[in-house]
């Protein structure tokens, strides 16, 4: 991705290569075993564009993209769609890397009982990565 498709992010194709994450995580054995032992249900917002994500023995299990009315989640992470670009960029610039250093810059919100996000850490952190790879233009 260019650096001026990291400033311009278009929301639609951030989403629609989240919405691959079904299928990406299926690819990908090592990290559906690191989540063996992980049931959640979450809400990830790629700028407006709200996802519910439902997570069972580190496999997704459930998922839809919103507008939801009333959903219930036990934790959401939401972040602007310049946050999403480049946090998908091959290699993410330093304060971009990490959902952590996402919300120290303003551009990303953890809500919700975070306490199984932070129980599974590294897990959460390679599965929001995992559409980084398909992203239109690379």
């Amino acid at each position: 991705m260019s650096d001026a498709h990291a400033q311009n992010p278009d929301t639609a194709s951030l989403a629609a290569a989240f919405e691959q994450l079904p299928h990406l995580l299926a690819a990908d054995p090592d990290l559906v075993r690191r989540g063996a032992f992980f049931d959640a249900r979450f809400q990830v917002g790629i700028g407006s564009t709200p996802f519910d994500v439902k997570l069972e023995a580190g496999c997704i299990t459930g998922f839809e993209r919103g507008p939801f009315l009333m959903r219930p989640w036990r934790f959401a992470i939401r972040g602007t769609s310049e946050a999403w670009s480049h946090l998908w960029q091959p290699i993410p610039e330093p304060g971009w890397h990490d959902v952590f250093a996402l919300t120290k810059k303003g551009c990303m919100v953890l809500e919700g009982d975070i306490q199984p996000l932070i129980a599974n850490l590294q897990y959460m952190k390679d599965l929001l990565v995992l559409p980084r790879n398909i992203i239109v233009g690379r």
